[in-house]
């Protein structure tokens, strides 16, 4: 003969499906939602590291077409890469490469088209700035002074302060105007540590320009 469940067991049930009548939908759509997050979340991951992956083949594609010194193919490579990959630090750094390299080989124009990508699209604020102090430097080539100033206008991290001013203070030199570039070059040497090997190269700059660094502080490096 079946047996009855006893009244607090028929009560639990009761209550159970109470309650999976009242929340059960909810519950549901809850655990779909997260099951759809983990397989998103899995789905970018994996995208990410393809993405990852083949931006990587066409920076060494244009590394070896750099150590080639043929231009056509760092040009090509890097194109690829803006393209296709521009969110990724090996466009990035792409750019830094395809303009060290195409500026050796002449093509001054180029390489600055390349830093200036790089200047305006890198999401990395330091490789902006190594762009922009690059452009600059090839601005100063083609003695193009106002457009170097320009380059190095503007806010940089703090780390770049000091090379930002080194660079300010030879392109205020070249122009002719001392004063100015003496100025930059004491907030340049002001700025690098005491240990800091550029510092010393700042520091024969000033002492060109007629000032004795042990004038500037009290942590002048000691002979």
């Amino acid at each position: 003969m079946a047996t009855h469940l006893d009244l607090e067991e028929q009560e639990q049930l009761d209550r159970l499906k109470h309650f999976w009548n009242t929340y059960g939908t909810l519950i549901t759509w809850v655990l779909l939602i997260a099951a759809a997050a983990v397989v998103a979340w899995n789905g970018w991951q994996y995208w990410q590291r393809s993405q990852a992956a083949q931006a990587a083949t066409l920076y060494e594609e244009l590394d070896r077409a750099a150590k080639a010194s043929d231009a056509e193919r760092v040009q090509r490579a890097l194109g690829d890469l803006q393209q296709r990959f521009a969110r990724t630090a090996y466009a990035q750094q792409a750019g830094l490469l395809a303009a060290s390299s195409l500026n050796t080989l002449g093509k001054a124009e180029e390489a600055r088209t390349a830093l200036t990508w790089v200047a305006e699209k890198a999401a990395d604020p330091g490789y902006q700035a190594v762009a922009r102090l690059r452009l600059a430097s090839l601005h100063m080539d083609a003695q193009a002074w106002e457009p170097a100033l320009q380059q190095l206008g503007g806010s940089f991290p703090a780390e770049f302060q000091a090379l930002v001013a080194d660079r300010k203070g030879d392109v205020l030199l070249a122009q002719g105007k001392r004063e100015e570039a003496r100025a930059e070059y004491q907030k340049a040497w002001t700025a690098f540590g005491a240990e800091s090997e550029y510092r010393r190269l700042v520091e024969i700059k000033l002492n060109a320009a007629g000032v004795d660094v042990k004038t500037l502080g009290a942590d002048a490096p000691k002979s």
